[in-house]
């Protein structure tokens, strides 16, 4: 997504639960800035399920949160230190866990997952059709 006008927020964390509700107004806060108003509360929102996976998936609370924006799509992305990547499958409708990946596959408009030398990158994205749907 690196392109002429991408406007980019980048923020190194230590997550912990009490953390989450901060996050998620600084991703409104950017997102209203760069005129995404639409995309605040699914954002929000998948921002919150990467977050909560390195709680739930990782040895260290460390991450990094990315915020890009360009005139076709905003993208959000969460660097961590696991190499463990993140499956989308059918949850067990009895447990409390277990649905993340399968709420980010159906609000985002894609996601995806790469490996880095220091663990993986786990992003969603928003493109601009979903911009104008306000």
């Amino acid at each position: 997504m690196a392109e002429a006008g991408t406007k980019q927020y980048r923020q190194e964390l230590n997550i912990r639960p009490d953390s989450l509700e901060g996050i998620r107004r600084v991703v409104a806060v950017h997102l209203r800035r760069w005129g995404c108003d639409a995309m605040v509360a699914p954002a929000a929102l998948c921002a919150t399920e990467l977050l909560s996976n390195v709680l739930k998936h990782t040895e260290s609370p460390g991450c990094v949160l990315t915020l890009q924006s360009t005139s076709d799509a905003v993208r959000i992305t969460v660097s961590d230190a696991s190499t463990e990547m993140p499956v989308v499958k059918q949850p067990d409708w009895m447990s409390q866990h277990g649905r993340g990946m399968l709420l980010l596959n159906g609000i985002a408009d894609a996601w995806g997952a790469e490996p880095t030398p220091e663990g993986k990158n786990v992003w969603v994205e928003f493109r601009a059709s979903t911009k104008e749907a306000a």
